[in-house]
């Protein structure tokens, strides 16, 4: 079952935020509770990516999005995600997470997040995603730009790392729809 008391927590404690430039990062604190562990007591890998939700949702409303989303009858939507899993997390453990856009191209907005422990030499990150999301109207993906100028930003995207750039271009470079779908 989706978290929503957490997303609600979440919500109120970031209610009177300072608002976020389109390039600011969101900081915010997650506690590993029994329900977010798999059999083998560490945290579920599902529940990792309902946990990086927990991170973009008020990220975006710091932003202001969800008012441009409402203004303009778009909608916004995951497009697709790679996640890397490099450190065990157990049960209480409290994570510090990072939540930033990185650019954007002509379709997709590029966000990384992360999630960080205190470890003996300071920090470790245990978890990090790159996710690219869309803005989707009845006609289609609303290109970034337009949801930019809505936030009153100019639209002017950072260069993208080479390696999300790298990943993108693998990711188009894959059948779809999948084989397999098939069952006769």
């Amino acid at each position: 079952m989706y978290p929503y008391l957490r997303m609600f927590k979440e919500m109120w404690m970031f209610r009177r935020a300072p608002k976020l430039g389109v390039l600011d990062p969101h900081v915010s604190y997650h506690r590993i509770w029994p329900q977010d562990l798999d059999p083998w007591r560490e945290l579920n890998n599902g529940r990792t990516l309902t946990l990086f939700d927990l991170g973009r949702i008020p990220m975006a409303r710091r932003m202001g999005i969800d008012r441009a989303l409402a203004q303009n009858g778009w909608g916004m939507t995951v497009a697709g995600n790679s996640t890397r899993y490099r450190r065990r997390v157990t049960l209480f453990a409290r994570l510090r997470q990072v939540s930033r856009v990185i650019g954007w191209d002509d379709r997709f907005i590029y966000i990384e997040q992360s999630f960080w422990r205190r470890a003996a030499q300071g920090e470790e990150c245990t978890a990090q995603m790159l996710l690219r999301s869309a803005i989707t109207s009845q006609a289609g993906i609303v290109p970034p730009v337009k949801m930019l100028a809505a936030l009153g930003s100019d639209g002017a995207s950072p260069p993208l790392p080479d390696w999300v750039k790298a990943w993108s271009a693998a990711d188009a470079l894959r059948p779809w729809p999948p084989q397999g779908g098939d069952l006769r």
